[in-house]
């Protein structure tokens, strides 16, 4: 684990910092433009599955298109106490990246939920964990001088209101009931659900953070071996990045707290997605996965309207117990694709969702590691053919032995030690 703020610094000052520190001139918040982005979506016509199977299938774009979009979440405390940073805390920090930056705020009603600005979004977490949504760039360097310009304006906004910011997989101190729960309807509803559903769920949304890469495809067949690679080899990549040893102040015997949380969390919306390696995966089959999986919520009209575990396919068919006679707009369809929390994520890019939240130079590793494996044709074929003969009993469980290799690091599997297998990332 390592305090963001005392991260080891890159060789030299990129220019996306350099053009961020040009911006502290003061911008007057009220000259600023308000921003629904990454608000929850409502309104539009009524939906068939057609229109989201094609939504998801629009996501196809020529190589030439391929983006990268990295996403890393940290744990914000207070420097006299570490005690967990709150809402009003947070909010001066939206406050500050306003004035000082230049971002854009993001409503949710009368609140402050996230800023905006060139593709990127800050946003909040369930917990406060304090999240860059990442534009999509074209280069690894990009994204890097991404985070390096974000991590630089967060760290000087901290050390004027005595906030540090950890880079970690866990919350290695404090308790569930020790941390406050951001005032958004949504995390107050998945908060009385996850109890319902699994046993670690409240773990999940309060004490963990990660590092994401989004990534894109060509065409269905591509997207299909993208994310089998995906899933496959999320594991190993667990393993890689594994910074989370710690619960309430006391060692767990895992490398990755989080990594173990996700095991238990709700089994209708995370996992490994066994049907993707069947023969007939595709964009529908997809659709149909998520169309089963329980829904949360539906918005409407500014607020959460309360559908825990109630039908999407109801939904279709204007039976939705919390709303008769409504039929889903896209802007739903979008919504509840983001209550789906598997390995491996598919929108209309895919989204590389195992590692642990970590310090400045792993945030830039997990998306070169990525990119290195399925974005160079050589590489994404070696992979795929690595893992074509493993049974769905093999990735089930590697995917179970994560306690042994979160735990030491090493696991057998089909004839290697996770550690050397590890060593197909680098080669």
């Amino acid at each position: 684990m390592q305090s963001l703020s005392g991260l080891e610094r890159p060789l030299c000052k990129s220019h996306a910092v350099q053009n961020q520190t040009s911006k502290r001139a003061v911008v007057s918040r009220r000259s600023l433009h308000v921003v629904a982005a990454n608000a929850p979506q409502e309104g539009g016509a009524p939906v068939s599955r057609e229109d989201l199977i094609n939504h998801i299938t629009s996501g196809c774009r020529p190589v030439d298109k391929w983006r990268i979009g990295t996403e890393h979440e940290k744990l914000g405390f207070n420097l006299q106490d570490n005690t967990r940073m709150d809402y009003q805390q947070i909010s001066r920090v939206f406050e500050k990246l306003e004035e000082r930056f230049g971002w854009q705020p993001i409503k949710e009603g009368d609140l402050t939920i996230g800023v905006k600005m060139d593709g990127q979004s800050v946003t909040l977490e369930p917990g406060g964990q304090f999240e860059l949504s990442g534009a999509p760039l074209k280069t690894l360097h990009q994204t890097c001088a991404e985070v390096n310009s974000h991590l630089y304006q967060v760290k000087t906004i901290g050390e004027e209101l005595g906030i540090g910011f950890l880079g970690v997989g866990f919350d290695p101190k404090w308790r569930i009931d020790q941390i406050p729960i951001m005032p958004k309807d949504r995390y107050r509803l998945m908060k009385a659900y996850m109890p319902t559903v699994g046993t670690r769920g409240l773990d999940m949304m309060f004490r963990t953070c990660t590092i994401q890469v989004n990534l894109d495809f060509e065409s269905e067949q591509d997207m299909i071996d993208k994310f089998r690679i995906g899933l496959a080899l999320q594991p190993i990549s667990v393993a890689l990045f594994a910074n989370s040893p710690f619960i309430e102040g006391k060692p767990t015997g895992y490398l990755s707290t989080r990594g173990d949380v996700w095991t238990d969390v709700d089994a209708a919306r995370t996992g490994n997605l066994p049907f993707v390696f069947e023969p007939d995966m595709s964009f529908e089959k997809y659709v149909d996965y998520a169309m089963d999986v329980p829904m949360y919520f539906v918005y409407r009209k500014g607020k959460y309207v309360n559908a825990l575990g109630q039908s999407w396919r109801d939904f279709m068919e204007g039976k939705l117990p919390a709303l008769p006679g409504e039929r889903p707009t896209m802007g739903d369809w979008e919504n509840h694709l983001t209550t789906i929390f598997p390995e491996v994520r598919l929108k209309r890019f895919l989204e590389m969702r195992g590692a642990d939240g970590g310090p400045w130079r792993m945030i830039c590793a997990l998306p070169a590691l990525w990119v290195g494996l399925i974005y160079e044709p050589q590489a994404q074929a070696e992979a795929l053919e690595l893992i074509s003969s493993w049974t769905q009993d093999d990735r089930d469980y590697l995917r179970a032995s994560q306690s042994g290799i979160l735990a030491t690091g090493v696991t057998p599997f089909s004839g290697w030690q996770i550690t050397s297998m590890s060593a197909i990332f680098w080669d």
